[in-house]
C-alpha cells in the first residue's frame, strides 16, 4: 500500500481569515510570541502498490484537480 500526503495552504498573496482568527486568539491563551499562522489542509490518500514515480504523478494530478483550487492555493505532495 503506498501512501501520499497532499499538503494545501493558501497562497501567500491570499488572506488566511481563518489563520489570523487564530493568530488573534493565542496571545489570549497565553502564547506570545507568535507572529503569523496560516490554515491549510492535509490530506492522506493511500493507493494500492507500492510507492512510485507514476503513482506519485496520479496524486499530483488529484491535487490539481479536486484536492486544491489552483487559483488561490499551493500544495506539496510527498510518500509517507
Amino acid at each position: 500500500m503506498a501512501r501520499y500526503v497532499v499538503d494545501v495552504m493558501p497562497k501567500p498573496e491570499i488572506l488566511d481569515p481563518q489563520g489570523k482568527a487564530v493568530l488573534g486568539a493565542l496571545p489570549r491563551l497565553g502564547f506570545a510570541g507568535v507572529t503569523d499562522v496560516r490554515q491549510g489542509k492535509r490530506f492522506e490518500v493511500e493507493l494500492e502498490g507500492e510507492p512510485s514515480d507514476a503513482l506519485l504523478a496520479e496524486v499530483r494530478e488529484m491535487a490539481e484537480k479536486l484536492l486544491s483550487n489552483p487559483v488561490i492555493e499551493d500544495f506539496e505532495v510527498h510518500v509517507q
